[in-house]
């Protein structure tokens, strides 16, 4: 990958500001925070080094902006997730430009691997936009209601970031190179059935799993 493909991310207008921020965006999604040096963000902003720390001071306040630059725009979308329109708008930005959205998307996902200091936040704000709109769905009586509102939180999160961020191999097992408008669009749809008619033609495996959880909080518990 070239080092202009990496941050190019949309208008040759862009201020020095958002070149660095945006390549440094791309250099920690794809080498990580310890493996980037500010001498190849600057390279592939087209500025200098003195320049970045002019900026932005050092290395870990570069990252801090970044962190704030991304989370506003995944928050952004996240609030989306409940207006049909809106996700219309999204889907539509995710085909204008897939490299920029997928960076995003994978430099939260590296965050989080990595467990950096916006892990926790990127995660816990997430959970907690997706909490907002299902108390929201289930107030309105557009979603059906749940025994534990953050668990299902905090599954809805996961799914969205483990499908944002398939394994090549698993895209490859739906006909596919690489992830895409088209693998997205076929794992939504089957996601949304999923969670408009379910798997299970009953309940009997939930109250069986119910029962097993219930039955071992208790039994008495082993001595050690």
């Amino acid at each position: 990958m070239c080092s202009a493909h990496l941050g190019d991310e949309g208008s040759a207008d862009l201020t020095a500001t958002a070149k660095i921020r945006n390549a440094a965006i791309a250099h920690f999604a794809r080498d990580g925070f310890q493996k980037t040096n500010l001498r190849a963000i600057a390279a592939t902003a087209g500025v200098s080094a003195a320049l970045v720390i002019h900026h932005f001071g050092s290395k870990e306040q570069l990252r801090s902006a970044c962190d704030d630059h991304v989370l506003r725009v995944l928050i952004r979308r996240a609030h989306g997730v409940a207006d049909p329109v809106t996700i219309q708008d999204i889907s539509r930005e995710y085909v204008s430009d897939p490299e920029e959205y997928g960076r995003h998307v994978r430099y939260m996902a590296r965050a989080i691997e990595e467990d950096t200091p916006a892990a926790a936040t990127f995660v816990n704000t997430l959970v907690d936009e997706s909490e907002q709109i299902l108390r929201a769905g289930i107030a309105d009586g557009s979603l059906r209601p749940s025994s534990d509102v953050r668990a299902l939180a905090v599954l809805s999160v996961l799914i969205s970031l483990s499908t944002l961020t398939m394994a090549p191999p698993l895209t490859r097992a739906l006909g596919y190179e690489q992830a895409g408008p088209d693998v997205l669009h076929r794992l939504g749809l089957t996601m949304l059935e999923l969670f408009t008619h379910g798997m299970y033609a009953d309940d009997t495996t939930l109250k069986a799993a119910q029962a097993a959880w219930e039955a071992s909080q208790d039994s008495p518990k082993r001595d050690e």
